[in-house]
């Protein structure tokens, strides 16, 4: 049975117990959600991908103010044979007519970072759910702008953090929940992958050539490698908190409180792109952003995280990944996890394979074969499936309101550390105070994943 048939026996009838938050919601069952896209570059076309193969979900309208995005979207649709939406084009406010439509149930945002923010705001008070790409918002006062726009509407907001879903990293929170790794200590995650070839191009190649950015680019170059001129902090911090704040109860029961971060001086940029062009102007760019940041931070129940961030160096990919109790420890740098007492060898590492196997979580033995050939080694079809199904059952996203901004506002607050000679900073409690009495029930269930 090939995948798309899957989808269509399987997708609509997930069944399970559900734990809902209070205050909840409103009722809706149906058999079709029905999506709009702002924005369809490589990453919303990723999910427009993904969106394509399901029989659950119907495309009715994409906004995006570049020819080239719509243009490579429609041959997805063609290739997919299914019905062309409606476009919507020509200006910055033109995604306000997308959200407008009253045959839209929920709305992807897949722009550039500075958008999401406004864009959110309006969709949930267009009375659609949102599901948002990484970041939230840029500064401290914009994700409570979005709290307070959440807590009006009550329209649920979720960051598409797909690392959550990840095959090995939800096999280590099934080992966390029972116990395996004991109390645990100290976290690591981070987004520690070799971006310069995303970061600069000739303006024909998505990647890997050229020495260019900016608007005769393509790809993220034209707005992604900005940000490592301007500012100076962790700016992708989700891939790794995203994960470490489902293991340690983040927003259920345990808090972060503050956070200190450290960068290091940025030479990374400007040696690729005096070696892939010698002599080129851009070489002589002043990268605000240091090579490496590391963010530490401290949580309301005695455990530390820290997060790295380090895209402008050579180096393999690796989101840094370290899970510490008092029973053992994960490190996914080296594939390897040692269970005291219960490792092969004393004080030798274990193949994690051996591991995952074992505690493979429930979720990924039911849905595999559907996630089979989906972006990101399967995790894409997890998420995107996640959302579908909440906003199917009128019920709250997995990934809630509270959990993406506190994922994402440590970009400003690592910004401000450093502004401020790695000051510690306090850090925003987005639940006021509900922390304490709410319950992790993410992935617990395949109610809505």
């Amino acid at each position: 049975m090939d995948r798309r048939e899957f989808v269509k026996n399987t997708a609509l009838g997930v069944t399970g117990f559900t734990i809902l938050p209070s205050g909840m919601l409103f009722a809706k069952d149906t058999d079709k959600v029905r999506l709009g896209y702002i924005g369809v570059g490589l990453r919303g076309r990723n999910h427009i991908a993904e969106g394509l193969l399901r029989n659950d979900v119907e495309i009715v309208a994409i906004c995006d103010i570049q020819e080239s995005s719509l243009k490579y979207c429609r041959e997805q649709f063609v290739k997919a044979k299914k019905k062309l939406p409606v476009e919507y084009t020509g200006g910055l406010d033109a995604y306000k007519k997308l959200i407008a439509r009253k045959d839209i149930d929920a709305v992807i945002i897949s722009t550039p970072w500075e958008f999401h923010k406004d864009q959110a705001i309006d969709t949930m008070r267009a009375g659609k759910y949102v599901g948002c790409e990484v970041i939230a918002g840029i500064t401290e006062q914009d994700h409570w702008d979005i709290l307070k726009v959440y807590e009006e509407t009550k329209i649920p907001y979720m960051t598409l953090e797909n690392v959550c879903y990840r095959r090995d990293v939800m096999a280590v929170l099934n080992m966390v929940r029972q116990n395996i790794f004991g109390e645990l200590i100290h976290l690591e995650g981070g987004y520690e992958h070799d971006l310069r070839g995303v970061l600069f191009n000739d303006g024909k190649n998505f990647s890997g050539k050229g020495a260019e950015f900016g608007p005769n680019t393509v790809g993220e170059a034209q707005w992604r490698t900005q940000w490592n001129i301007d500012r100076d902090g962790d700016i992708y911090p989700t891939h790794g908190a995203g994960p470490v704040m489902n293991y340690i109860d983040i927003n259920r029961g345990n808090r972060f409180t503050n956070l200190v971060s450290f960068s290091s001086k940025s030479r990374g940029l400007n040696s690729y792109i005096e070696k892939v062009s010698p002599g080129h102007k851009n070489a002589k760019i002043k990268f605000k952003n240091g090579d490496v940041t590391k963010t530490m931070l401290n949580c309301a129940n005695g455990e530390t995280v820290t997060l790295t961030h380090d895209t402008h160096l050579p180096r393999p990919y690796s989101l840094g990944f370290r899970v510490q109790g008092t029973e053992g420890i994960w490190m996914d740098v080296n594939n390897s996890i040692y269970i005291e007492g219960k490792s092969a060898k004393h004080d030798q590492w274990d193949k994690a394979q051996t591991w995952f196997e074992k505690y493979d979580h429930p979720l990924w033995k039911k849905y595999a074969a559907q996630a089979e050939g989906a972006g990101h080694g399967g995790m894409d079809w997890y998420v995107l499936n996640a959302f579908i199904q909440a906003v199917k059952q009128g019920k709250q996203t997995p990934i809630d309101i509270y959990d993406s901004l506190t994922m994402s506002v440590i970009t400003p607050l690592s910004e401000k550390s450093l502004k401020e000679g790695n000051a510690p900073q306090e850090f925003p409690d987005f639940t006021k105070g509900k922390w304490k009495e709410r319950k992790n029930t993410f992935a617990l269930d395949d109610s809505g994943l």
